[in-house]
């Protein structure tokens, strides 16, 4: 049995190092890597990808967790060590239906179609993508074949993103969301202050942007020896080890405050992957986040539940005059936290304010399940895209660049990840209404540019559980209830009721 514990070790810890190479092999395709490096690294990737499936669904792999599962071995296994066998067997189960050169071919076809997405959006044209998505989404309808979990073939991609979330479970709530935010939004367009809205005429320039970034990365406690940051089309974060954590931000996306809310974002990632359980759980399957809905809350938690209350505010806008005069004069403190907070229909997810923001999720939720049921067709996306936009926000794309190819994550194959973002929402809101239940002092923390008790908070009570227990488990035990779309919902109705005087 000491065989097979540390063979299972062993194993992980090969794992979690090719893990590390594979990120770093995408890290550098989205920052640095020269446009015609993509057929080369699509096989470095494609190769990196064979051979960790290979390891993950090998025989002895499996024969070694047979071995410790048996009643009479767990039995006599350490508390930390049956928690890693029970969570790599059911990890390994699953990963065996899935063939190697089935995850080769999709390494490769997906390292491909990102140059293409980049090369259709710098072209404004969908059909330079099309045919890279048409090939991605017949490679997920055939991964959905292997994993084959009951009702919808949805239910198969989801998964993996958010253990044990349904499509069912998804519109239910996604239906109460989009009812509840279009009521809300048709309510604040009928208010005067909506109709007398304008865009505020500031503009920082990248010094001052990067300076900003970088004193909200302090404030934020995120520890530079073991993160950074650097620049790419669409901002992300990705762990490349346990102590190397990369964000990315974007400075050059219209508005003033695009760079500052893309690094607050991506830093609440980055500081979740640096709380995952070390010590006897370092490179285990138990060290990693559970659920991408989760992960998602915490960077939900700080760009929206912190960053754009009026107390994060009260101490910012000082700062922000003063590394800016000349962008603030005549700019009150009201006029700027409306301006934060303004509302307004648009057609970029990642720009969208908070209110519209779901909205933008659940287009594409509803996308994605039709594509892998076959009632629509790949080639049909720009139209269908279009007619959602205009009935859920009343705006249309004139091109594919600022529509359909908005985003990256179909050309990775990431399907069943965009629900995550309204779940990782919801959860955040639900995060925030149980500290400040728990501490209302941390309004005072937040208005002196203080955070370190909210990180500790976020550290006790999400962070340290890893996969120990699931997403639903940890929300459960923190805030005693599971997602729950009416906090969320209450959360708004409260801010922007009052912002907009209806």
């Amino acid at each position: 049995m000491k065989e097979s514990l540390n063979f299972i070790y062993n194993e992980q810890k090969v794992l979690s190092t090719l893990s590390g190479v594979a990120a770093l092999l995408s890290w550098d395709q989205l920052t640095y890597m020269p446009l015609r490096g993509a057929t080369e690294r699509s096989e470095q990737s494609a190769y990196i990808s064979r051979i960790s499936h290979d390891k993950i669904i090998s025989d002895k792999f499996w024969n070694h967790v047979q071995i410790l599962i048996k009643p009479g071995n767990f039995k006599s296994l350490s508390d930390n060590d049956k928690t890693v066998v029970a969570r790599l067997e059911k990890d390994l189960e699953k990963a065996r239906k899935v063939p190697s050169n089935f995850v080769e071919k999709m390494a490769k076809t997906t390292s491909l179609a990102y140059q293409a997405w980049e090369d259709a959006r710098g072209k404004n044209d969908y059909k330079v993508f099309e045919p890279h998505l048409e090939k991605i989404v017949e490679l997920e309808k055939e991964y959905c074949g292997y994993i084959n979990l009951p009702g919808s073939r949805y239910n198969s991609v989801v998964d993996d993103y958010e253990e044990g979330m349904t499509v069912n479970t998804l519109r239910t709530e996604f239906e109460y969301l989009k009812i509840n935010l279009i009521k809300l939004i048709d309510k604040i367009k009928s208010s005067n202050l909506y109709e007398k809205q304008i865009n505020l005429d500031v503009k920082f320039n990248l010094p001052i942007q990067q300076r900003i970034s970088k004193l909200i990365l302090e404030k934020m406690n995120l520890p530079m020896d073991q993160a950074r940051i650097d620049v790419s089309t669409h901002p992300f974060t990705t762990s490349l080890g346990n102590d190397d954590i990369r964000i990315t931000t974007n400075y050059d996306r219209p508005g003033p405050l695009s760079s500052f809310y893309s690094t607050i974002h991506e830093a609440g990632h980055a500081l979740y992957e640096l709380g995952m359980p070390r010590d006897k759980y370092l490179n285990t399957v138990i060290s990693d986040s559970a659920s991408v809905g989760l992960n998602e809350s915490q960077s939900r938690f700080w760009e929206n539940m912190i960053a754009r209350s009026k107390h994060f505010w009260l101490y910012f806008y000082p700062v922000f005059k003063k590394l800016s005069s000349n962008s603030f004069t005549n700019i009150s403190f009201d006029d700027w936290y409306r301006f934060v907070n303004q509302v307004k229909p648009s057609l970029i997810r990642v720009d969208a304010d908070e209110l519209t923001y779901c909205l933008h999720v659940i287009l594409r939720f509803e996308i994605e399940v039709a594509l892998l049921q076959d009632e629509i067709m790949v080639s049909e996306l720009p139209m269908i895209w279009n007619e959602k936009m205009d009935e859920m926000l009343g705006v249309i794309p004139m091109g594919d660049k600022d529509g359909v190819l908005q985003d990256m994550h179909w050309s990775g194959g990431n399907f069943g990840y965009f629900p995550t973002y309204a779940i990782g929402t919801i959860y955040s809101a639900q995060l925030f209404n149980q500290l400040t239940c728990e501490k209302p002092e941390i309004y005072n923390d937040i208005e002196n540019g203080e955070f370190g008790n909210i990180l500790n908070w976020l550290r006790e009570n999400v962070h340290r559980y890893g996969r120990l227990l699931t997403a639903d488990e940890i929300i459960k035990k923190t805030c005693g209830e599971g997602l729950n779309s009416k906090v969320y919902i209450d959360y708004l109705k409260e801010k922007y009721l009052v912002l907009y005087c209806v």
